[in-house]
């Protein structure tokens, strides 16, 4: 593997998102940094959160869905046939818009991934909640009551037992699709500083409307837009977040940026 695999974690090269006849995406090309966050930022309907379901082809679950193009994961092609779906969504991890704890307690949210690929011992198990509760920043606050119902917390909480339930399979890329978009102020903060911790170790992409979230969180920002009411989605501008935001390349970025539209 080369150096600039190393850099990038994953790399998007020229693909096109069919729904049956419909084209989604079109031509997208897209390295994500690795250990860097990613934000995905443009109008409802641009195509944003299908891009990021094809990362780890969410997309697959969905009837008459199509890609074409690449996706590489450590410089493997993750759209090939025989590759391991599963294994790839335990290494790319998905938060959603809103919380969906499962319908269990804290305690058996957590540990509901590393169950399903085989770990039965308590004490491991046990280790595994307490260590992903505090990747999660949520152990303080919940490790009295691990037997209580996760969908009894906030939805702060919830969002955070989420990221949690996702910390304890280890991934190594974990994907956010507008996950601050259902909770307050406070929570949202929270979330935004717990992804700068994780940024340590973990690549990230998110997807946010929220410009000044995409601006405090992100180190590069991807503008996507649709030309036409029908026509696919596609990226206008990539780049780092910073300069995209000071000094955009393209009057459509700063005209979204400044709120001229959008």
């Amino acid at each position: 593997m080369d150096n600039d695999d190393n850099e990038h974690k994953l790399r998007v090269k020229n693909l096109n998102m069919y729904y049956g006849d419909f084209k989604a995406l079109d031509d997208i090309s897209l390295d994500f940094a690795s250990r860097h966050i990613t934000a995905l930022i443009g109008p409802s309907g641009c195509g944003k959160s299908t891009l990021v379901r094809c990362l780890n082809r969410m997309n697959d679950l969905i009837d008459g869905s199509r890609v074409e193009g690449g996706i590489t994961l450590d410089g493997e092609n993750i759209l090939g046939a025989g590759y391991d779906v599963i294994s790839l969504r335990r290494r790319v991890g998905m938060v959603f818009q809103r919380p969906n704890p499962f319908p269990k307690s804290i305690y058996e949210n957590v540990v509901y991934g590393p169950r399903l690929v085989g770990i039965k011992d308590k004490e491991r198990l046990d280790s595994i909640v307490e260590d992903s509760l505090k990747k999660a920043a949520l152990w303080d606050e919940v490790k009295k009551i691990l037997n209580r119902s996760g969908q009894s917390l906030s939805g702060g909480q919830q969002q955070r037992l989420c990221i949690a339930r996702v910390m304890a399979v280890q991934p190594e890329v974990i994907l956010f699709d507008e996950p601050c978009s259902a909770i307050d102020p406070i929570s949202t903060q929270k979330i935004e500083d717990l992804m700068a911790e994780l940024k340590k170790n973990y690549t990230m992409v998110i997807v946010t409307h929220n410009m000044q979230q995409a601006a405090r969180v992100s180190d590069y920002t991807a503008f996507m837009l649709v030309e036409e009411q029908g026509d696919p989605g596609k990226i206008v501008e990539f780049g780092d977040t910073n300069t995209m935001f000071t000094n955009p390349s393209d009057q459509r970025t700063e005209n979204y940026i400044t709120g001229r539209f959008g």
